[in-house]
């Protein structure tokens, strides 16, 4: 049987000219059945990178950023990269060892990842018509159409490495330093000199009280869009029964086909989006203390519940549309939408989750896959007792996320939801007051949760620096096998 599929989906596994599918066990319109998966369903996860369809554990991270000098030894790298099991193993692979440790406590191996820019692809010599063709990713973040768009600082600002051509990034992740650090070294071992690092970003998970947080204080890694129906039921057991809000997406909003690969039809791969974002973390404070002075908050709560309007979260990770107060069951609430708050009396239009994620059906395809990773080392404890200032700079978040489509994705994300100050929102709009990039204008913000006296709030000053950042591809793992050493 055949079935008429979207456009964006032609091409796609199975599909014709004509954009028909004819029988086939991957279905991109819809989540994956990983665990029962035969045939090309089953070879796309043999071949496909991990930390894609689902997060692959990486508290501890070196991302190595290459340049490479000689096409047949760059090559050559890739290709070892792929003869060795123990270094880039297959989604299919961690998907089975997170099982294993789910039943039995079994750990799994280290994430090695492998992307590829569009003048990564040139450097190896690749076909042009045998490039992942994104306009995005064919532009890059450097190009100033894209600068502009994004409203990025000028790129002579960006940190140095970020301002000239990078071919490639490698991502090398664990829960522990050791494992990491000896692959690191692995790696580095086999770097031909024409091969340079040209910067080395170092992510450590950030923890209090056992949370994973980022560096204003906030829960971190909350509201993923699912790809996978096991994460699906997962999610739904985990709250009871999701009826609210729907967290599973289809596999064609992450994955496209690897059309360098041996087999673009088995073979996919995915845009990777790289950012370094600082964190002003004294500024961001201040931003929370001056909002809660506006708006006349004295208890200690009703100052909490000004942060969580910045962010639309409190701490804990508890939803301000659903509570006044943080408070959040474990784990943590995941299955609402902003229907009950259409005008921002509870959680502004403004708030950071609101922005980036409004939770209606005509925005989902906008979501990315996010897998990014805090930098820089804090010493949490002596900055709760006032013994060492909050820091300003030399902390922030590795931003990484995973596209299929960049433009509808990420830089529609950064552009619409979060740059613009009212994309037809309401009066209470406002840019993104975590990762809004432009012009900041006065807002309103609700004094009372859930009442309806709205007020006059000055411009939130911006707390968080983009520093640099490319557009990658993370090709199949057929495609970096496949790799000759050419002329």
């Amino acid at each position: 049987m055949a079935v008429k599929i979207p456009d964006q989906w032609v091409g796609a596994i199975g599909s014709g000219s004509d954009g028909v599918i004819s029988e086939s066990t991957l279905d991109l319109r819809q989540p994956l059945a990983w665990k029962a998966a035969t045939g090309d369903a089953l070879s796309m996860l043999d071949e496909l990178q991990p930390n894609i369809l689902k997060a692959h554990v990486r508290d501890r991270l070196s991302v190595l950023l290459l340049r490479f000098d000689d096409a047949r030894e760059a090559r050559n790298l890739l290709k070892g990269l792929l003869d060795d099991p123990a270094l880039v193993k297959s989604a299919l692979m961690h998907l089975q060892e997170t099982d294993d440790f789910k039943a039995s406590g079994t750990p799994g191996t280290p994430y090695v990842g492998v992307g590829l820019t569009f003048s990564g692809y040139a450097a190896l010599d690749v076909p042009q018509a045998s490039r992942p063709s994104d306009p995005s990713f064919v532009r890059g973040m450097r190009a100033p159409p894209t600068q502009r768009h994004l409203c990025d600082p000028p790129v002579d600002e960006w940190e140095a490495p970020y301002r000239d051509a990078i071919h490639a990034i490698l991502l090398i992740g664990d829960k522990t330093d050791g494992p990491v650090a000896a692959l690191r070294a692995e790696v580095q071992s086999r770097l031909p000199a024409s091969v340079s690092v040209v910067r080395e970003e170092t992510g450590i998970a950030l923890h209090d009280d056992d949370r994973a947080i980022e560096h204003f204080g906030y829960l971190d890694g909350r509201s993923q869009p699912l790809f996978l129906v096991e994460d699906v039921e997962d999610e739904r057991a985990s709250s009871d029964g999701v009826t609210t809000w729907d967290p599973g997406f289809p596999l064609g909003q992450i994955i496209v086909p690897d059309p360098a690969a041996p087999d673009p039809s088995t073979d996919y791969g995915s845009y990777l989006v790289f950012r370094k974002l600082e964190q002003n973390v004294a500024r961001f404070h201040e931003q929370e203390d001056r909002l809660a002075d506006q708006l006349g908050l004295v208890d200690e709560d009703e100052r909490e519940r000004a942060g969580a309007m910045l962010v639309g979260r409190f701490e804990d990770g508890t939803p301000l549309t659903l509570q006044k107060d943080a408070g959040a069951a474990s784990p943590v609430m995941n299955d609402f939408t902003y229907a009950s708050d259409p005008d921002g009396l509870k959680c502004p239009m403004y708030a950071h989750v609101r922005k980036v994620n409004p939770r209606v059906t005509a925005e989902r395809p906008h979501l990315m896959a996010r897998r990014g990773q805090t930098y820089g080392e804090r010493d949490l404890e002596a900055e709760q007792e006032n013994r060492k200032p909050l820091p300003q700079a030399d902390v922030g978040l590795l931003f990484m996320a995973f596209n299929a489509d960049i433009a509808e994705q990420f830089e529609y994300t950064q552009h619409t939801f979060a740059n613009l100050a009212d994309p037809g929102s309401g009066p209470t709009s406002g840019a993104d007051p975590i990762i809004g990039q432009g012009s900041r204008e006065q807002t309103a913000s609700p004094t009372t949760w859930g009442r309806s006296e709205l007020t006059p709030t000055d411009p939130i000053a911006e707390a968080v620096t983009m520093k640099g950042g490319e557009y990658f591809f993370m090709p199949s793992r057929a495609f970096l096998r496949s790799l000759q050493p050419g002329r």
